[in-house]
């Protein structure tokens, strides 16, 4: 497990999730296993764990436990689980509709350390001549090399703006439609060699990172998805029960920190038809648990990371 992805803030984490042993529980991110382990190690016989993960190879680190309900699918449908486990259950609906079944919902962002550290991947620049895949479910269509050499320069430009902070991503963009008129890019190498000219010798792997990051987001469509999460989860969560999320950029968990702020990605605040304010989660920890020094030098890839904590609110 800990040789496919190290989990980050393991116990801040769990600790804050599981608050009820005999609960019902999610891990929306199963990858390596790691939180899914810690979490059904305080649950007792009659808790339940769902674990999601849309990379098929994570999901043959399961352990075998009748606690454990893996579901091969993006975490973006967890109110559509909840909904079908709540009816399997026989839950009684009581005075409001709806999935409210969770009592804990935990997602872990980002790539794991398997995808990033397996070269046909091609979720890093470390290796030169790797395919311009980065999908993270492997039988979703759409691959890094089919944007790098179908997507337009404005729609390169974008991309490479809003989901890696790149600076000059216009100029950076229009070098990627330019070196690929002489051929297509297929590779790592092919992209790194095509946008030389803007990677900075003494930054070179910082503007890199930023440019497979956004790639990465696009690809995978991970801030749509972050969104119907955060949407659906909420729904999913019994009163009082909790949203658990570990980010590792500043674009996911400025998501993060406006939807349990105002229940919106956008920190638009929304109002009831009385003009209440429509604030569905209350922040417990008002700044972000970061990692112990400890932590990082064990993990360096813990270094960015954020925890944020929130309870369903339960006067609505």
């Amino acid at each position: 497990m800990s040789d496919y992805h190290i989990p980050v803030l393991l116990a801040e984490s769990v600790s804050a999730l599981v608050t009820n042993p005999d609960g019902i529980y999610a891990d929306a991110t199963f990858g390596g296993g790691g939180h899914t382990a810690a979490i059904l190690s305080r649950l007792h016989d009659g808790g339940k764990l769902i674990a999601f993960d849309r990379d098929a190879e994570a999901l043959a680190n399961a352990p075998k436990d009748a606690r454990l309900t893996l579901i091969h699918n993006n975490f973006r449908f967890i109110e559509n689980y909840a909904e079908e486990l709540r009816r399997s259950l026989d839950f009684a609906r009581g005075d409001k509709e709806g999935p409210a079944i969770f009592d804990g919902v935990l997602a872990d962002l980002g790539v794991s350390s398997h995808q990033f550290d397996t070269a046909g991947r091609g979720f890093s620049f470390r290796f030169e001549e790797a395919p311009l895949d980065m999908r993270m479910n492997q039988q979703a269509r759409l691959t890094a090399e089919e944007v790098v050499n179908s997507y337009g320069e404005a729609e390169l430009e974008r991309i490479l703006r809003l989901y890696g902070e790149v600076d000059g991503a216009r100029n950076m963009a229009r070098l990627i439609v330019t070196a690929r008129t002489q051929a297509a890019l297929h590779t790592t190498g092919d992209l790194d060699r095509a946008i030389a000219r803007m990677l900075p010798k003494n930054a070179e792997h910082k503007v890199l990172a930023k440019v497979y990051q956004a790639l990465r987001i696009e690809v995978n469509q991970e801030m749509r998805a972050l969104e119907k999460f955060l949407d659906g989860a909420t729904r999913s969560l019994k009163p009082g029960g909790r949203l658990v999320v570990i980010t590792y950029h500043s674009l996911e968990d400025r998501m993060v920190k406006n939807f349990i702020k105002t229940g919106d990605v956008d920190g638009q605040q929304r109002k009831d038809a009385f003009g209440r304010m429509d604030t569905p989660l209350e922040a417990v920890n008002r700044k972000p648990i970061v990692p112990q020094e400890s932590e990082i030098q064990r993990n360096t890839r813990a270094r960015s990371a954020k925890l944020r904590i929130a309870e369903r609110r339960s006067d609505l």
